[in-house]
């Protein structure tokens, strides 16, 4: 879908749906605000007919569609409510583009103009930018293997952004730039977790991050079998040693052009257990599809990486991926082995299906150990305890640094991505200890999410670190919101962007 941005009146506007955001205040039975009024002239009077008759108040998610008289040069408008004004924020633009955008493709309607309201966040040349990431994400369709669906919804071809006459163009055009390449770059995150497990294996994981370096001109490294057995990932090596498609790990290099000379990067690390049967402990078949998207954390490094590249941003950045299948058979690992991870450390396995940690143990000492990172955060859908707690709502935040913490606590709340923070007590440390090995790769059921991210700290020493769980955020059932369709989410790219865009890196140091 094409973005673009213009100062022309709404009524003049080239498209087949206009849609109108209206907030609350904006319209009474008797009057309407001169920005509303205006805009029901060009189209003929039908905004004022919807109020007077009470079908349309502007409540918060309110729809209402008035069909202009013949002579205008849209066919339809859209009213959406947005409730008080003063509550919109970045995150209710995107719900409102979303929204704009699946009711255009219900109506199939490829030409779409969006009046960007002129309040709230919405009098900012950067109010672009969520308004584009929310369009671009509910335009996403995920329908390379379905053959054509004359009963489904259409495509949005283009977007117009409508803006206030004397808004700056050109700064509002480069927001909306920014978040169209932003929301595409999650979409390339969606796509790789959506893919079947028959199609996307450690290697296709693999040749998707080559593909990616590629197009944005990032250093891409991949390790195969000899490369782990050399570096001695041994944990890796045994997640990924029950299938016949063997494990990898990539790392994706991002560094911008002559200011990267003496500064450490970030490391950005994610779990990509492409199919995860549980191993020898294995899964209840009920479910067990969606463990196609157990490497959604390594699909967000891959998306993320994308849009780093594309944004130019000013510090360097490593994204570090292990990726294997978890499947049972007679060369799997099991329930028992003790095994020794690149770090040294050894790791008792009592459960086969608590496997993403260990291969974020290999991946996390190979970001602390080659790169000697300012800071670590890596992301695994790594817990059904953190989805217990969190629900599909949020990703949970675990962290060794308050700082670090907080400022990605932030950039969720900005971006919209939920990010809350979870206890890493001494006790949870301890219970992740193991009587004859040095840690085991289970806690057990209590505090579950919390041991799981115990287990992560042996491998990231004096590094500022996070652990994001994204076990209920990586993927969704249904659609909330707007701009979220059923699938994949691609969860983190827009917070991760956020805090590498305008976190205090430097107070890592």
């Amino acid at each position: 879908m094409k973005v673009t941005v213009d100062s022309r009146a709404p009524g003049s506007a080239q498209a087949d749906l206009l849609a109108v955001p209206v907030a609350a205040d904006e319209v009474k039975r008797t009057r309407l605000a001169a920005r509303i009024a205006a805009i029901d002239r060009a189209v003929g009077g039908g905004i004022a007919t919807a109020v007077a008759t009470g079908d349309f108040n502007g409540k918060a998610g309110q729809q209402v569609l008035v069909y202009p008289d013949r002579k205008r040069k849209m066919k339809r408008v859209l009213l959406i409510g947005l409730g008080d004004a003063k509550s919109i924020d970045d995150e209710k633009l995107r719900t409102l583009a979303g929204t704009a955008v699946s009711r255009a493709g219900k109506s199939k309607t490829s030409r779409l103009a969006l009046v960007v309201p002129p309040f709230g966040a919405g009098d900012d040349p950067e109010a672009a930018q969520p308004l584009a990431e929310g369009a671009t994400l509910a335009a996403y369709r995920f329908d390379a293997y379905q053959t054509a669906d004359e009963d489904g919804d259409g495509a949005v071809s283009a977007l117009t952004l409508l803006v206030p006459r004397g808004q700056n163009l050109r700064a509002t055009r480069d927001a909306a730039k920014r978040g169209v390449a932003i929301a595409e770059s999650q979409n390339v995150a969606r796509d790789l977790s959506n893919e079947p497990p028959n199609v996307l294996s450690p290697e296709g994981l693999a040749a998707a991050a080559r593909k990616v370096g590629r197009e944005v001109g990032l250093k891409v490294k991949v390790f195969g079998v000899p490369e782990l057995e050399k570096r001695k990932m041994n944990a890796i090596l045994a997640v990924g040693g029950g299938s016949v498609r063997p494990p990898r790990l990539v790392t994706m290099e991002y560094k911008p052009k002559g200011k990267a000379k003496g500064v450490k990067p970030v490391c950005i690390v994610g779990k990509g257990i492409t199919f995860d049967s549980g191993g020898i402990s294995i899964k209840p078949s009920a479910g067990m599809d969606e463990m196609k998207h157990d490497m959604a954390g390594a699909a967000t490094v891959v998306g993320l990486m994308r849009a780093v590249a594309l944004l130019e941003l000013p510090i360097p950045v490593v994204g570090v991926i292990g990726a294997a299948e978890n499947l049972p058979s007679g060369t799997a690992y099991r329930p028992g082995d003790i095994l020794r991870a690149a770090s040294g450390k050894t790791i008792e396995v009592l459960n086969t299906d608590a496997e993403g940690r260990v291969v974020l143990a290999d991946a996390l000492h190979h970001a602390r150990t080659e790169y000697k990172p300012r800071a670590i955060v890596d992301l695994a859908t790594l817990t059904g305890a953190c989805m217990v707690a969190l629900g599909r709502w949020g990703t949970g935040l675990f962290s060794n640094h308050a700082g670090l913490s907080e400022a990605l606590r932030s950039a969720g709340e900005k971006t919209g991505e939920i990010a809350w923070p979870m206890p890493l007590f001494d006790d949870h440390k301890t219970e992740i200890k193991s009587e004859v090995a040095d840690i085991k790769n289970t806690g057990g059921r209590q505090a579950g999410a919390s041991t799981a991210a115990a287990f992560l700290w042996h491998f990231v020493g004096e590094t500022p670190w996070a652990h994001l769980d994204i076990a209920g955020t990586g993927w969704t059932s249904g659609r909330s919101p707007s701009y979220q369709p059923r699938g994949a989410t691609g969860v983190g790219v827009r917070m991760l962007v956020e805090w590498l865009q305008n976190g205090d890196l430097e107070a890592l140091d």
